[in-house]
């Protein structure tokens, strides 16, 4: 049995539910067993139709890299091709164990009587580093938590007819890779181990995979690099400012998988190795949307409410689409194609609430 490197995922992982005021500075701190100081956020308000909005420490939340002036939030919305939005009136700090925050123009941090929600990753307390463009490779700035399999890479776009060599720093292969160009109208392009790089997803949109050798040139991340495609809009435009969000499984505290639903209330077991505080969902042969489900927003098992990555829609619930969080996975308990069609393929992301088993080979349910 392979026992996990991270006994405690919320040094690394955790999701924050609060209140919004619409005017004065809230303040959010987290409840897990550890601190975390947030460097990629990801918000949702649950109560209104609102964007899924984006932010990260090496292009926004008072910093001064990235796509927008000193001292703004760089915000770009999950279910929107749009370009990246400079939103001054958010201007949140990032604290040793959360965050606070003003109501933004986006209405998806601090919005009067909102009901919020943010997932947050630790990637290194904004340690930034920085790589020239060299021949045909792009330069930009990078933050890597390579304990927890995340990199943050800002960086522009070559243009190169070629392939293009971007540095990662995780010592293992990315299996999922979010891409978005942040001045111009363009997709969040992903890539999940699943598929492969000869096709692509599209975060904000229902669309089924697409056939596309270019945006990853058609080659297989390693252990070194992400290699992004010659001229691809999606990846490489020449002055392009494109941010990718890598990330790679660390045994017993995230996953990036496949499975194929088989249509019954009694679905398929999905090992993870830990019990899962978040899932996100997604089929990839036929159209239908990005299923988030967590452990924070209903605070019982199974998960039956859900947000959707590429809708402003606000969180649903019903019976229809269900996920049991099981000690070591997660099981669909839902008939339906959303999360469990018959003999269709989907891919999925998730991330630990606690191991199956500790470090020192202890079952976290005997403790």
């Amino acid at each position: 049995m392979a026992y996990t490197t991270i006994d405690d995922p919320s040094a690394q992982f955790q999701i924050a539910t609060y209140a919004g005021d619409g005017s004065t500075v809230v303040t959010v701190t987290n409840d897990g067993n550890s601190d975390l100081q947030p460097d990629l956020l990801w918000f949702k308000r649950r109560d209104a139709a609102v964007a899924n909005v984006i932010m990260d420490t090496n292009g926004g939340a008072n910093v001064t890299s990235g796509f927008g002036p000193t001292g703004y939030n760089i915000v770009l919305n999950t279910d929107s091709t749009a370009t990246a939005v400079a939103d001054g009136s958010g201007v949140m700090t990032i604290t040793s164990d959360g965050f606070t925050c003003k109501e933004l123009t986006s209405a998806a941090g601090n919005v009067s009587t909102g009901s919020m929600v943010c997932w947050q990753w630790h990637c290194d307390a904004g340690d930034r580093i920085t790589f020239n463009e060299s021949g045909n490779n792009p330069g930009g700035v990078r933050q890597t938590n390579a304990t927890a399999g995340l990199s943050i890479i800002r960086y522009t776009g070559t243009g190169a007819d070629a392939s293009c060599a971007l540095a990662h720093g995780l010592g293992k292969a990315p299996e999922m890779v979010i891409f978005k160009r942040g001045n111009a109208t363009n997709w969040w392009v992903t890539y999940h181990q699943g598929i492969g790089v000869n096709y692509k997803l599209a975060l904000q949109s229902t669309d089924a995979k697409d056939s596309d050798g270019a945006f990853m040139n058609g080659t297989i991340p390693d252990a070194t690099n992400i290699y992004v495609g010659g001229t691809s809009v999606h990846t490489n435009a020449d002055g392009g400012d494109y941010l990718a969000y890598a990330w790679t499984s660390i045994q017993g505290y995230s996953k990036f998988g496949t499975y194929v639903g088989n249509a019954s209330a009694d679905g398929p077991f999905v090992y993870t190795g830990f019990q899962p505080a978040w899932v996100m969902i997604k089929t990839v042969g036929t159209t239908d949307d990005w299923y988030i489900f967590d452990n924070k927003r209903e605070g019982y098992n199974p998960s039956v409410w859900r947000i959707r990555a590429n809708t402003t829609g606000g969180d649903t619930t019903g019976t229809n689409n269900t996920v049991d969080h099981l000690s070591n996975g997660f099981k669909l308990r839902f008939t339906g194609g959303s999360i469990n069609g018959d003999g269709l393929t989907y891919i999925y992301m998730a991330f630990a609430e606690h191991p199956f088993t500790t470090s020192t080979g202890i079952p976290t349910t005997a403790r």
